[in-house]
């Protein structure tokens, strides 16, 4: 793995996987915003794009220096081989939307904690199910469902949606990442969230400070 950003000294990384099946759910936005929360936390962290479109490495190169070291990666043989990766604290992983892809497979497996992002949209709610089935359980992985572009004018919606995830055993964030204009326009300009000036931006940051901080209780 090609690595850019400070040189990585020996030390063991936890490997966090930003997955789902499905595209257009908010993974990249949400791997992008993990890293740079976690970084925030005093986390040495990586970043990995596995994904061959390349969103997460594209957002990173377009504008001022993450606090994160990105790389891309999407070989399935070397994505298997994450937990030996060193020098960082935490290992974030924007993974593949497909989810017959091998290195979908491979990233779950080598993974220590899965954040599983999705709308609370019908459609997309099936298609989480499916991830969590043939992908996730299989490895015995932690994970959690983190609702992701909810309408901030409508979170019964959100609400009903995480009581029928508990219901049926889904283990779900607390948290919901709430769809702010601000997600679109710090990807623009090349910045996490957290770093971006403008409209929803207090508020949208706000809502990936709570779901690190229920990571890092999992942890």
């Amino acid at each position: 793995m090609a690595q850019r950003g400070t040189k990585a000294e020996s030390r063991k990384s936890k490997v966090l996987a930003v997955v789902n099946g499905k595209g257009g759910v908010g993974k990249t936005t949400t791997a992008i915003n993990l890293a740079a929360m976690l970084s925030s936390k005093r986390r040495k962290v990586l970043l990995v794009d596995t994904d061959p479109q390349g969103s997460a490495a594209w957002w990173c190169e377009r504008g001022k220096a993450m606090p994160f070291t990105v790389t891309s990666e999407t070989d399935p043989r070397l994505l298997e081989r994450l937990r030996e990766v060193d020098g960082y604290d935490v290992v974030v992983v924007d993974s593949p939307p497909r989810l017959d892809s091998e290195g979908l497979q491979a990233v779950a497996r080598a993974s220590d904690y899965v954040v599983l992002p999705t709308p609370p949209a019908p459609l997309d709610m099936a298609a989480l199910i499916s991830t969590i089935r043939d992908v996730i359980a299989p490895t015995r992985v932690p994970y959690r469902v983190l609702l992701t572009r909810v309408d901030p004018r409508s979170l019964n919606e959100a609400m009903e949606a995480l009581g029928t995830l508990g219901e049926a055993g889904v283990a779900t964030f607390h948290a919901v990442v709430r769809a702010y204009k601000a997600h679109e326009r710090s990807s623009l300009n090349g910045v996490a969230i957290d770093s971006y000036v403008g409209a929803g931006a207090k508020e949208a940051a706000g809502d990936y400070r709570r779901v690190v901080d229920e990571v890092l209780r999992d942890w």
